[in-house]
C-alpha cells in the first residue's frame, strides 16, 4: 500500500474519527431503540451525557456537547416533548431556566452506557485488547495535551470531567 498514490491517499484523522463516531452513534441509536427509547431522534442522544444532576442552561449544554446553541435548543425541545428532559427555574438566576433529566431521561444513561460498552467490546474483538487500549490511551493523552496547550480547549474539555463519559 502506497499512501502517496492518489488511489490510496491517506485519510485524514478527522475523517477517520468522524466515521468511527458515526458507527458508534448508529450502534447506540439501535440499542436505545431496542431498550424502548426509539423516540430519541438521531443526534439528540448527544444531550444525555452532558446534563449534570443540578441542571444546566441550554447555552452551557451546547458548549459541553460542542454544538451550536440553536442545534442544542432544538434537541432539548424535542427531548422535552418526549418526556426525557424538563426545564426548571434556575435558583441562581430567576431570568433563566435549567435543563434537567426526568426519570425517563435518567433511564437512558445506563442503557446508552451498556450499548457503548458492547460496541467497545466488539471493536476490541475486531482489533485486539492491546491495540484498542493503545488507541484509547493515545486519544486520551492527546486530548489532555490539547487542553494543556490551549486554555479555550481546556475549558471545553473540562466539561467532560462532569459527564461520566470515561
Amino acid at each position: 500500500m502506497n499512501p502517496d498514490s492518489p488511489a490510496e491517499k491517506r485519510l485524514r484523522l478527522s475523517l477517520l474519527l468522524r466515521l468511527l463516531h458515526r458507527e458508534y452513534a448508529l450502534g447506540i441509536e439501535a440499542s436505545l431503540a431496542e431498550a424502548g427509547f426509539g423516540d430519541i431522534r438521531p443526534g439528540d442522544a448527544k444531550v444525555f451525557p452532558f446534563v449534570p444532576p443540578e441542571g444546566v442552561q441550554v447555552r452551557d449544554l451546547a458548549i459541553r456537547a460542542g454544538v451550536r446553541k440553536q442545534t442544542m435548543a432544538q434537541s432539548v425541545d424535542q427531548l422535552e416533548r418526549a418526556g426525557y428532559l424538563e426545564r426548571v427555574p434556575n435558583p441562581r438566576d430567576g431570568r433563566s431556566r435549567l435543563v434537567v433529566l426526568t426519570g425517563r431521561g435518567r433511564a437512558v444513561r445506563p442503557a446508552a452506557a451498556g450499548a457503548g460498552d458492547a460496541i467497545e467490546r466488539r471493536w476490541t474483538e475486531l482489533t485486539s485488547p492491546e491495540e484498542f487500549g493503545a488507541l484509547h490511551g493515545l486519544l486520551h493523552r492527546l486530548l489532555g495535551r490539547i487542553g494543556e496547550a490551549d486554555p479555550d480547549a481546556a475549558a471545553r474539555l473540562a466539561s467532560l470531567g462532569d459527564s461520566g463519559l470515561d
